[in-house]
């Protein structure tokens, strides 16, 4: 059994666009499927005329064992949904952004809570704590 979650739909994996943000925003909606990316540089065979390609899995296990097992295989990352973000234009400065992206995160980030309806509101309060990344851990 894996730490991390199920993806949202498993009839639309394999269905999101390949070219989409990566990392960023601080806070998860959904995840809509788990990737391997693999490199011809790296191992990988080459199937895709020296680009790089990936493979899609509805879980995180199927797609660690099968990094783990891929000649030129990344470890696993997390294609998510946020239906809102914390945009860093700069260092410190935050902003609320009710926009919908998908991005790829580290599934290391998916050990954060969900975002819940107060949690952009909480990390901007002025009455954050000093660490406002005990908001998005929830810790605070």
């Amino acid at each position: 059994m894996s730490n991390y979650p199920q993806v949202k739909d498993n009839n639309l994996v394999g269905t999101y666009p390949a070219l989409v943000k990566s990392g960023g925003g601080y806070v998860w909606d959904e995840v809509l499927e788990y990737r391997v990316w693999c490199s011809p540089r790296n191992g990988a065979p080459d199937t895709e005329d020296g680009d790089d390609y990936y493979y899609v899995f509805e879980n995180y296990n199927e797609a660690l064992e099968f990094s783990k097992d891929t000649d030129g295989a990344e470890e696993p990352i997390a294609l998510i949904l946020q239906e809102e973000y914390i945009a860093e234009p700069s260092p410190g400065e935050y902003r609320h952004v009710k926009e919908q992206r998908m991005t790829e995160w580290p599934v290391e980030f998916l050990s954060r809570p969900k975002r819940a309806v107060n949690t952009i509101p909480n990390f901007l309060s002025p009455d954050a704590p000093p660490n406002k990344l005990d908001i998005l851990r929830g810790l605070a």
